[in-house]
This record gives structure tokens, C-alpha cells and sequence, in this order.
């Protein structure tokens, strides 16, 4: 447990796929080799996210694989858990065991069961959280997502949120698609010490270009390497054109439902079939639609290196 403030994460992190056996239990096993797997390509953990299945892991089971990561010897400084949930206690809960633990910082949703919420609630909701948990080692990551959450996060409400919690509120994941946002929230809050990391690679090069903080981003639980390599690179020309040989394989995920896609993937270069498992209501890919997605990515001369480490 760490009782400093960890450094402000940065760089390329994987909303990390959770595995599960085919009793759709999650598989604490894999799911460490993954994460190592992942941080030796030099990506960044933001577990219990979107493509986490999150919203389909109970809390103890989200604390049981944190715990897991923990005792594999996983730096908590490269972890930024999602915490968000409906549930105040739970969030709470969730935020609390991360601080503790010492993960950089926390993502967190807002409550998105109710629609059509005021700024005044949302506020009232992350100021409650931030409050209960009264740890001055706590760093918020906002998760804008309308398009899942239904449950939009304003810039008037994020400046308000600042001015409150200076430091605490650290950055946001703008999953929005919507680049003019994300170019936005840099150029109004930038300066305040908050982060901008958009939810997919497709924008990283204009985010390194605008100072933006880096990305989360779905793919980077297959592609990791080649989307560090953007992050890394200090020549524009090299840039772009990793920019856009990133963009071809997400282009090609992304022709199949994205997490039973990249689970496939993953299955297929590892050789372990319970790597297609997901939690209902999400279906794995049928055979047809797996091997058509191998052949395209194959087509494409894009591969897994190392798989059998996620075995």
C-alpha cells in the first residue's frame, strides 16, 4: 500500500479485456499474463473498462483481479481501474480499494442508469464520491462516453468540478469520437494539470500534436506495440504513417462487434479457445465471422507477437 502520491500516468493504456473460463468465471491466470503481456509492449493498464466488460463484473470480482495484478507483482502505477458505477456505495468502494492500493488514478463513469441527469446532480455525484473517500492521493480520470452512458459530461460541468477539486480532478477518456471536444477540453483545461486521453488510437497523433496525454484505447489489447510506437515517436512523417497503419487494423476490428473481435484475435494466435468467452448478453464471434476476421488481418500482415505469453 502506498502512502505517496503516485506520478501522473501517461502515454498509451489498454482498457485490458477481462478472460473468462467457460464457466464465465474470470480467469485471474490469463488475465495477469495478459496485463504483463501488455506492459512489456509498453502500454499502461486502465482496467474495468468499456472492453473490461466491466459493467458485467460484480465488485468483489473487479477487487479480486485487482488484488491479483497486485500480488503478480504489477506496479500500481500503471493502473488506472474503472470505478465508476450506478451504485454511490459501489463507486466509493471501488475508488477507496484503488487509492489505497496505489493505482495512478481512477476512471470513472457517471452513474448512467438514470437519463436526462442535471450538471447538479452529476456534480453532487463525484463530489460524494471524492468526499467519502478523503484521500488526498485520489486522482480522477472523468469517462465521457454519451454514446454508452447516455449520460454526457459538459466542459461547464468539468471547469466546475477543477475549481472545486483542484488536482484531484486529473484528466478525462473522451470516448466521444467527436474530435473537436477532445481539442476543446485540452485547449480550456489543459493548463489546469488535466489530462486529455481520447478513446481510440485513431486520434492519438493530432492529441500528441494539440498535448494531449496520450489514449485508452481498445486495440491496444492486440496492437500494442504499434500504437507505443506513435506515442514515442518524436518525428512527425513517422508519425503519421504509424498513425495510419494503426487506423488499418482497428478499421478491420471493427467490422465485427469489437471486444468478442478482439477476443477471437486473441484465441486464435494464443491457441486457447476459452479466449473467445464473453459474459452475456454479449455473443462470441460465430466460426464464419472469426475466420473471416484471421483472414483479413492476416491479408493485412498484422499479427499477435508473443501470444503464447497470453496463455
Amino acid at each position: 500500500m502506498s502512502a505517496t502520491t503516485p506520478p501522473r500516468i501517461k502515454g498509451v493504456l489498454a482498457p485490458v479485456l477481462t478472460p473468462f473460463g467457460t464457466d464465465l468465471e474470470p480467469d485471474l491466470r490469463t488475465f495477469v499474463a495478459h496485463c504483463r503481456w501488455l506492459v512489456r509492449q509498453g502500454a499502461g493498464l486502465a482496467i474495468f473498462g468499456t472492453n473490461s466488460e466491466a459493467a458485467s463484473l460484480s465488485v468483489d470480482e473487479r477487487v479480486r483481479l485487482t488484488e491479483a495484478l497486485l500480488e503478480s507483482g504489477i506496479p500500481p502505477a500503471l493502473l488506472m481501474p474503472g470505478t465508476g458505477t450506478c451504485a454511490l456505495p459501489d463507486t466509493v468502494r471501488l475508488t477507496r480499494h484503488a487509492v489505497q492500493a496505489g493505482a495512478a488514478g481512477v476512471l470513472m463513469l457517471p452513474p448512467f442508469y438514470y437519463k436526462n441527469v442535471s450538471d447538479d446532480g452529476l456534480f453532487a455525484y463525484f463530489s460524494e464520491v471524492i468526499e467519502r473517500v478523503g484521500d488526498r492521493r485520489l486522482a480522477v480520470y472523468l469517462y465521457h462516453f454519451p454514446a454508452m452512458s447516455a449520460t454526457p459530461l459538459s466542459l461547464e460541468l468539468i471547469e466546475r468540478l477543477l475549481k472545486r477539486y483542484p488536482g484531484t480532478i486529473a484528466g478525462v477518456k473522451d470516448s466521444s469520437g467527436d474530435w473537436s471536444n477532445m481539442e476543446a477540453m485540452i485547449r480550456r483545461f489543459g493548463g489546469d494539470g488535466f489530462d486529455v486521453f481520447p478513446g481510440a488510437e485513431t486520434f492519438l497523433n493530432r492529441a500528441i500534436e494539440a498535448g494531449g496525454a496520450g489514449c485508452i484505447s481498445a486495440t491496444v489489447n492486440v496492437n500494442p506495440a504499434s500504437i507505443v510506437a506513435i506515442w514515442r515517436s518524436r518525428d512527425p512523417a513517422e508519425r503519421s504513417a504509424l498513425q495510419a497503419r494503426a487506423d488499418s487494423v482497428r478499421k478491420i476490428f471493427q467490422t465485427q462487434p469489437m471486444i468478442p473481435a478482439m477476443k477471437h484475435a486473441i484465441a486464435h494466435w494464443s491457441g486457447r479457445r476459452d479466449w473467445r468467452c464473453v459474459r452475456p448478453p454479449l455473443t462470441a464471434l460465430d466460426e464464419d465471422a472469426g475466420a473471416a476476421l484471421v483472414q483479413q488481418l492476416q491479408e493485412a500482415g498484422f499479427g499477435i507477437p508473443d501470444a503464447h505469453a497470453l496463455a
